[in-house]
């Protein structure tokens, strides 16, 4: 259909012509109400913002020398959260002379980061800053 003709049976029908595929050959209209059109797109963005899930950043706290019953609850925490989808930072906080020993919490980390390997993907290394050592680990 030639497009004046088009514009004149959209004028009739009080509706407005929309290109729906301009890069066809030739180019695909539809006659329809162009409002109402923009109002359901931005619903459809909108539903899909909200149906979007952000992963969030869980934080677990520990101590190098950490019981294995407290090491125990604190795991089940972090198989919790990757269940869920979110990232886990765990946090080793050295207090006093526990400095003089890192390598206890090295290996506690490295600990962790043995038992999730199947779950978990380490997005940070084990880093020393300052007086605690973090590391970062995201679900697979």
């Amino acid at each position: 259909m030639p497009t004046a003709a088009a514009l004149d049976a959209a004028k009739e029908a009080s509706l407005d012509l929309v290109e729906v595929a301009p890069e066809g050959n030739p180019p695909v209209c539809k006659i329809l109400d162009f409002g109402k059109l923009r109002f359901e797109e931005q619903k459809k963005r909108a539903a899909a913002r909200k149906k979007q899930k952000t992963a969030d950043l869980k934080e677990i706290k520990m101590r190098p020398n950490i019981d294995t019953h407290d090491y125990m609850v604190k795991s089940k925490a972090i198989t919790r959260f990757f269940e869920q989808g979110d990232k886990v930072k765990v946090t080793l906080r050295f207090k006093g002379r526990e400095m003089a020993h890192q390598h206890l919490g090295m290996e506690l980390l490295n600990k962790v980061k043995d038992e999730f390997e199947e779950v978990a993907k380490i997005e940070l290394e084990p880093k020393l800053e300052g007086r605690q050592m973090t590391m970062v680990m995201a679900p697979r």
